[in-house]
């Protein structure tokens, strides 16, 4: 039987979040989320450090799920977009296992957001094929048909002008060019129609950070599937990875 409360952290390129959560009830945080800056360079070891401090702050002693930026197959790391290229074929389930002495679940940032969407937030009685898309550092992607996770897509990367799509149309790439809102939800409006030709998907799930401020850019959006704003914002992959901690 499993536990109606799991832990989960969220790896990100500029931050590392963290908390418990109640799986019974929506996906609550049983408390606030606790951030620490993600190290620079953003090696296996430095986040393992900072993993242990997140999980000894609210001294949580059961399986933890952590969701990475990267691809991870049988939690092995197989791409490094926002985290340090050293990543790359490390085994980050036993990386974290061993400095932390839990059982541990490791998955794709976006994929774990996604889950979390379906099963409490945006996404929840939504069938056919949907998308969830997050923006912050990069833009992540989790790809459901039937409510199905197809795992690691990470569409931020497709091509796009000789570079990857999220560098040109991911939230930092606002705040780097400063860029209004309306002329940032004119690129991601070109990234969602090329997302909408190569998966026509029913739906978008918006979210990442920038889902905060949703009612400032996704008006603006123009594409053919409805889009709707993520419920979790920013907590979305806490929730999924604490989810994958209890084998939800």
């Amino acid at each position: 039987m499993t536990s109606t409360v799991g832990f989960g952290i969220d790896i990100g390129g500029s931050g590392m979040k963290a908390a418990p959560v109640d799986l019974s009830d929506a996906g609550k945080l049983l408390a606030d989320r606790y951030r620490i800056s993600t190290p620079t360079p953003a090696t296996p070891d430095a986040v393992a450090e900072v993993v242990v401090e997140l999980v000894q702050h609210f001294d949580w002693a059961g399986p933890v799920g952590i969701a990475l930026p990267s691809v991870v197959r049988s939690g092995v790391v197989h791409s490094a977009a926002n985290i340090d290229d050293s990543w790359i074929d490390v085994d980050a389930k036993a990386l974290f296992s061993s400095v932390l002495g839990h059982e541990v679940v490791v998955m794709n940032d976006a994929d774990a957001a996604g889950v979390a969407e379906m099963s409490f937030g945006a996404g929840v009685g939504r069938d056919g094929v949907v998308m969830a898309l997050t923006f912050g550092t990069g833009i992540g992607s989790a790809l459901f048909v039937d409510g199905h996770l197809v795992p690691n897509t990470e569409l931020g990367h497709l091509e796009f002008r000789g570079e990857s799509f999220e560098r040109w149309a991911a939230a930092s790439a606002k705040k780097r060019e400063e860029l209004s809102w309306k002329k940032w939800a004119a690129r991601v409006s070109t990234y969602v129609q090329t997302i909408d030709a190569l998966f026509s998907p029913d739906v978008l799930i918006v979210g990442g950070g920038a889902s905060k401020s949703a009612d400032k850019w996704v008006p603006f959006i123009e594409t053919r599937p409805e889009i709707v704003v993520a419920e979790f914002a920013n907590s979305a992959g806490i929730v999924g990875a604490a989810m994958a901690s209890n084998g939800s």
